[in-house]
């Protein structure tokens, strides 16, 4: 299983970007996917989650309405896109599969993670 987390950036404050995550070697389709996010000394954090149909997501407070997490159960493929970026957003990105959840907020819940990825808001 593969989980390969991409697009992350320099961007500056105010901007957009949109991260992608391609997973193989499960069935996409019935994982749910969460994104996560770690900033330099800090602890690991929720950021979005969505079931796999789409039909339900969910976001950490300080995102809402900035950040929507998408899906494409064709290319297997998870989205995040992020709007009116702050630099507190700063940190590395990573995307996560879940077959079976409960609390999707716990990344401990999780079973499989990508590498990340590192956005940079700048100033």
């Amino acid at each position: 299983v593969q989980l390969q987390a991409s697009g992350g950036g320099l961007v500056q404050a105010g901007g957009s970007h949109r991260l992608s995550c391609a997973v193989s070697g499960l069935t996409f389709s019935n994982y749910a996917m969460g994104w996560f996010r770690q900033a330099p000394g800090k602890e690991r954090e929720f950021v979005a989650f969505i079931i796999w149909s789409g039909a339900m997501t969910q976001y950490v407070d300080s995102v809402k309405g900035r950040f929507t997490i998408s899906r494409d159960n064709a290319k297997n493929t998870v989205y995040l896109q992020m709007n009116s970026l702050k630099p507190e957003d700063t940190a590395v990105y990573y995307c996560a599969a879940v077959r079976y959840y409960g609390d999707y907020t716990n990344g401990y819940g999780y079973d499989y993670w990508g590498q990340g990825t590192l956005v940079t808001v700048s100033s």
